[in-house]
């Protein structure tokens, strides 16, 4: 199996690396076993920026700027994807997607493929990782997180017609420096995840407790195709 994993351990009691490690004993030494390691905060374009310079002056916004560390995929931390998805990242032998923004990490036999292709333009459509989940038929594991959180639905946003924005963030030079980077893609909204998921037929799913919370067990495929016809009714 493939699977994508999103986790909250909060009160569940357990460790992330005894997480991992029960996940990756499941799947054996075929299945790939997948986190999403976003950066949102090296962007000036995203929520989390904002957030931070709100109430500083306009030098102060700029020194902060300036100060933002440049994305790089072998060092930086994920940021609020939760401490499951740092001890995948960071396990021995796991391999990060290039996007400086929504790059995913993976264990196991499929890693290399499906993160191969991640270029600047898609954050989670058909040439992201996300896409080659879909094509691979991934399952997707939600632990003691709701339908917000659900990363598939984002590849729907792709399949319907969805308005464009211009992103930015900072990432490194060929030099080794730092430097800005401005590109244009889909302009993601999770407002409306938690209606998609409460309008899912879930019959097809595997439910059941994790440390008394519950975890969920569904394809990926399904979920984009139901995500895609709600959006297309819906927005």
């Amino acid at each position: 199996m493939t699977l994508l994993v999103h986790a909250s351990l909060h009160a569940t009691g357990l460790g992330p690396r005894t997480v991992r490690d029960a996940l990756l004993e499941v799947l054996g030494p075929d299945g790939t076993l997948v986190v999403p390691a976003f950066t949102e905060e090296n962007s000036d374009t995203s929520s989390a920026y904002l957030a931070r310079v709100r109430g500083m002056t306009p030098v102060q916004a700029a020194a902060f700027r300036a100060d933002m560390p440049a994305f790089d995929p072998a060092t930086t931390p994920s940021q609020g994807m939760g401490r499951l998805a740092e001890s995948v990242r960071t396990a021995a032998g796991a391999l990060r997607s290039a996007h400086p923004q929504t790059s995913f990490a993976a264990l196991g036999r499929g890693a290399a493929e499906l993160l191969d292709e991640h270029p600047l333009d898609c954050h989670l459509g058909e040439r992201s990782p996300l896409g080659a989940l879909y094509r691979a038929g991934a399952q997707v594991l939600m632990i003691n997180v709701g339908f917000a959180k659900c990363t598939a639905f984002h590849l729907a946003e792709y399949r319907v017609k969805s308005e464009l924005r211009t992103y930015r963030c900072v990432v490194r030079g060929p030099e080794g420096g730092s430097e800005w980077t401005e590109y244009t893609d889909v302009a993601l909204d999770d407002s409306d995840f938690e209606a998609v998921g409460a309008a899912f037929s879930w019959g097809v799913e595997r439910s059941g407790q994790l440390g008394g919370r519950t975890a969920r067990l569904f394809s990926l495929r399904d979920a984009v195709d139901h995500a895609k016809g709600w959006m297309t009714e819906k927005r």
